[in-house]
């Protein structure tokens, strides 16, 4: 095709996009020239991005503390969109889905690796100082992780393993939220009240997590791929990724928390308690929790097993180093 050629098909195909739109082509045009050339700062708002790190005290690393929980956030919204993509996906295509699933394991991996900047990048004295100013914040209060929860498997799965066997898909959203796992993690064991950071969470992010389980309900990662074709249900590249996904969500990534947890909360005498009030010894270990989003891939075996490498991370001392 000459170029004249390919300059009129172009006109042409904006002219058939823009019909629509009440505007003639002609002003989307003058709109173009009018536009100014789009910078690189300007495109993903650097100098906002570079404007939102504001300690609340002068300790230095303070700043590292708030920048890598952004980074961390960044990396789970992008965990979401992959997520969201094979919910919406109506094609029931494998390479679609492995693909999604890979790139998921990839944020996963980033995160895991990263997170010795938590582990190592920090002055201990700082960290038990500037977080006596970060009350009652927490990280259990990041609400995208409760997402990526609700979009990956059933709403039960996610109940407490003490009381997951009461519990089933018959159960309302409601019920099966009342008793998520997450919560006693927040809640004094000793009184069963919850703890400020929980209700903070509770009032600001329940609607909206009810909101998101009942719009996946039936239709969740697990769920997508319990609908493919019984073949690709099979197929080994896709069970890899599915299984790793489970991994690094639940244990790796749980672990990453646990080397940190003791590296600045532990101690000779007890251990100090964290900014939220949470009871971290016993919400953070994946053996406690054994939190599972895909059961029917793992075996036997690996489902008793669940998270047995914590142990020898933390009181192994070759395991852990980083």
């Amino acid at each position: 095709m000459k170029k004249d050629e390919l300059i009129a098909s172009q006109i042409n195909k904006l002219e058939e996009k823009f019909k629509n739109s009440g505007q003639d082509l002609s002003s989307y045009l003058d709109g173009l020239l009018y536009q100014r050339y789009l910078t690189y700062w300007d495109y993903i708002h650097l100098d906002t991005l570079l404007s939102i790190q504001v300690p609340r005290t002068h300790f230095p690393d303070e700043e590292i503390f708030i920048m890598y929980h952004q980074i961390t956030e960044l990396y789970f919204k992008l965990i979401l969109h992959e997520q969201k993509q094979i919910v919406d996906d109506k094609s029931q295509n494998l390479d679609f889905f492995i693909d999604r699933a890979t790139r998921i394991n990839n944020y996963f991996r980033a995160l895991i690796s990263s997170f010795s900047i938590m582990i190592k990048g920090m002055e201990r004295e700082q960290f038990l100082r500037y977080r006596m100013a970060l009350l009652p914040a927490s990280g259990f209060q990041s609400a995208q992780y409760r997402m990526i929860e609700l979009y990956a498997t059933s709403m039960e799965n996610l109940v407490h393993h003490t009381e997951r066997d009461d519990f089933s898909e018959e159960n309302s959203i409601e019920e099966l939220y009342e008793h998520i796992y997450w919560k006693k993690g927040a809640t004094d064991l000793k009184t069963g009240e919850k703890t400020l950071t929980l209700k903070q969470f509770e009032y600001r992010y329940t609607p909206r997590l009810i909101r998101i389980a009942k719009q996946v309900k039936g239709n969740t990662v697990y769920h997508k791929y319990l609908q493919l074709p019984e073949k690709y249900q099979k197929n080994e590249e896709l069970c890899k990724a599915m299984k790793e996904m489970d991994l690094n969500a639940n244990v790796n990534w749980p672990l990453m928390h646990m080397g940190s947890a003791y590296r600045y909360l532990a101690k000779d005498k007890g251990a100090v308690d964290a900014t939220g009030g949470t009871n971290w010894k016993d919400y953070l270990p994946p053996s406690f929790q054994k939190i599972i989003f895909f059961p029917t891939l793992h075996s036997e075996k690996e489902l008793q097993e669940w998270g047995k490498q914590w142990v020898d991370h933390i009181f192994n001392p070759e395991a852990n180093k980083m």
